[in-house]
């Protein structure tokens, strides 16, 4: 596999920084960690589909590619496309540019080679980079799709991680995608058994995004919620407490689910969370460094939002609301929190662990798991829908959604916010997701 080496309107707020340089140093940041994830992958790592949920590798490539062709590139009248077959099999589910191809085929496909990607993301960049440099003339619309473009590739990135690591649980070899930094036991143990539940008075809470930087649509517009008291624990769920739930039958057991969980069960026999595997009586799960000893102090993670409900009844608890957990961690000091993100090693730690944060009650804000809440997905009050393509990117799926806060421990540094919303179907367990409980 070859490597380039390097030596919507108004559906979010632009960054500060218009600079050419900025523009020009913050696209090759992106680009080159896209391809920096893939520098352990074999060409055909990059071709398996393994559910239709996931996708190629190839295929994240090519359409984030797609992304900056579409929006910005085709936007001029002289600009000839690389391949105009290429925006049909790129498409990922905007209508209004074009028919898509299926999703669940994306992994029957042969050709375009990787070869031939890595070819169109080099001839797309060289023409972003040369519009980078000249970015002063071009009007705000331009840059502002210019910062969703990034940010788009940013959430690639995550699920290119949480893809590879499906398709190779598949795989009876366990491959190993990279090795990973683990706690010590130690460390971990005493970051978790420090858990305890923080009081949160009755407050007007400010929802939502409304300060300088990039949001999507669906953060906005920043409103009041009327934010009953309640209690929040300080840690996550860790993989011991989960087990205890297994042991106790909570998978056996249908008065803790949701009619649709118990169903799903059921359906598709689930007895654990997903990549746990029972060993010669000991408990293991497979992690993108290959499969290792269940850490029995690390969140539980790559739960449902069924499992998710399920043991928090079963621990006689709930989730949190959506507005519950922003104005708990708005109570804890948020940007010490992001500060802390923002120098995580992206690189080494693809594996969800307990983080503390000096001077915050709350443990694994940012960056470790997803944090399923118990808020159905849906728009905010005055949310209006972005005109044009770019509008079909949130709205247009506000329907049998649950919101989860936080980030993972495989969302890029920097990309995570208080106020993100990433949202999923309730069955959904393949991407880095836990549990933090409420009362």
């Amino acid at each position: 596999m070859t490597l380039k080496q390097h030596s919507k309107p108004d559906s979010f707020t632009p960054q500060t920084s218009s600079t050419p340089e900025s523009f020009a140093t913050r696209f090759r940041v992106v680009r080159d960690r896209s391809q920096q994830l893939c520098e352990t992958l074999e060409p055909e790592d990059c071709v398996v589909q393994s559910m239709p949920n996931a996708s190629p590798i190839r295929w994240h490539l090519a359409h984030t590619t797609w992304f900056f062709e579409t929006f910005l590139l085709k936007r001029r009248p002289d600009y000839q496309s690389v391949d105009p077959r290429f925006e049909f099999l790129f498409n990922s589910y905007y209508n209004s540019v074009g028919k898509p191809f299926p999703q669940h085929q994306r992994g029957t496909l042969s050709r375009p080679t990787m070869e031939e990607v890595w070819q169109y993301r080099e001839s797309v960049d060289r023409q972003i980079e040369a519009w980078c440099e000249d970015v002063a003339p071009m009007i705000d619309l331009d840059t502002n799709i210019f910062e969703f473009g990034l940010n788009h590739e940013q959430q690639h990135q995550e699920l290119m991680l949480t893809d590879i690591k499906h398709a190779f649980a598949q795989n009876p070899l366990f491959p190993i995608y990279r090795d990973i930094a683990v706690l010590p036991t130690e460390q971990a143990l005493n970051a978790s058994v420090s858990s305890h539940w923080i009081s949160v008075p009755e407050s007007i809470q400010r929802i939502g995004h409304e300060s300088i930087g990039f949001c999507f649509d669906n953060e906005k517009p920043a409103h009041r919620r009327l934010v009953d008291e309640f209690e929040i624990a300080s840690n996550l769920v860790t993989c011991r407490e989960f087990l205890e739930f297994i042991e106790d039958g909570g998978y056996r057991e249908p008065r803790h689910w949701l009619s649709a969980g118990w169903a799903t069960v059921g359906d598709r026999d689930w007895q654990t969370p997903e990549y746990w595997h029972q060993i010669d009586g000991q408990w293991h799960h497979f992690t993108l460094g290959g499969l290792m000893a269940l850490g029995m102090c690390d969140p539980v993670t790559h739960v449902s939002y069924f499992e998710a409900d399920a043991y928090a009844r079963w621990a006689g608890c709930r989730l949190p609301t959506e507005a519950e957990w922003e104005s708990a961690v708005q109570s804890d000091g948020p940007e010490q929190h992001l500060a802390a993100d923002s120098f995580r090693n992206f690189d080494s730690l693809f594996h969800p662990q307990m983080r503390t944060v000096a001077g915050t009650d709350l443990s694994s804000v940012l960056g470790s798991t997803w944090q399923w809440t118990s808020s159905a997905y849906d728009a905010y009050p005055g949310y209006r829908v972005p005109e044009g393509a770019i509008g079909e990117y949130n709205g247009k799926f506000m329907c049998g959604q649950f919101v989860l806060r936080g980030g993972s421990c495989a969302t890029p540094p920097g990309h995570t916010r208080i106020t993100y919303r990433n949202f999923f179907p309730p069955d959904t367990r393949w991407q880095f997701s836990g549990i933090r409980l409420a009362k």
